[in-house]
């Protein structure tokens, strides 16, 4: 069995994998297959916290181009996660995972709030913890959640897996000649603006120095070759 770099991880899921080849919503086995993948990974005796977006469901700020309030519509945007977070605990539980949600807008009903140390006791124990509603706060992403979530529970590195095999120097669906990049560090994406992570969430992980893999969620085995330290996808580090 390989054996795991990374003894501390948070997996940045984003909403729009969960919907499989669909255009809307939630694909049942999409997101069975995800829980597969966030097992191969919890079996290897990794603490794993993730963080998930709500794309798929409602996205606030595209909502506010057109002309609803921008508090408004990433409050319901942080709704789409909790909806999210509940889908994935559900599918990981019948894998015979134990999870907890952790809301950062206080929902007793259907998820503990967010208490860091609660948090930490849950990863100790083994549990598979989602953070769900982003930081509870309006003009803030779930990439910059992930950001702040993982440094606060002191992950290892901040795995976002997406629908992009790896970064490019450019966009590929505008420039044919893109060129793939394997690794590279914070400032370069910053410079560049790259727009793999939103620049809020880039500039926490390099003010804290924290590594982020980005990386394919279709590739099977993805998620546990990159806990295992190989190379997947991009590896975004301070230098």
């Amino acid at each position: 069995m390989a054996c795991a770099k990374y003894k501390k991880v948070l997996l940045k899921l984003s909403g729009e994998a969960l919907m499989g080849d669909q255009g809307f919503g939630i694909s049942p086995d999409y997101l069975s297959y995800v829980a597969d993948e966030v097992r191969s990974v919890h079996d290897m005796g990794c603490q794993l916290a993730l963080v998930i977006g709500g794309g798929n469901i409602f996205r606030g700020i595209e909502s506010s181009s057109f002309g609803m309030d921008r508090t408004s519509a990433d409050h319901m945007g942080m709704l789409a996660t909790v909806i999210n977070a509940i889908a994935l605990q559900d599918a990981l539980e019948k894998k015979g995972m134990q999870t907890r949600v952790m809301s950062a807008i206080t929902m007793p009903q259907v998820a503990e709030p967010y208490i860091l140390r609660r948090a930490l006791r849950h990863l100790e124990k083994g549990r598979v913890v989602i953070f769900a509603a982003g930081t509870g706060n309006p003009y803030f992403t779930t990439d910059t959640a992930a950001v702040l979530r993982a440094q606060e529970i002191h992950a290892q590195i901040l795995l976002k897996a997406t629908r992009v095999d790896t970064l490019y120097d450019a966009d590929p669906a505008k420039v044919p000649d893109a060129k793939p990049i394997l690794k590279t560090t914070h400032r370069f994406v910053l410079e560049k603006e790259l727009r793999v992570m939103d620049m809020t969430a880039i500039s926490l992980a390099l003010d804290n120095n924290l590594p982020v893999q980005i990386f394919n969620l279709s590739g099977a085995g993805n998620i546990r070759r990159a806990v295992c330290g190989e190379s997947v996808g991009t590896y975004i580090s301070a230098q």
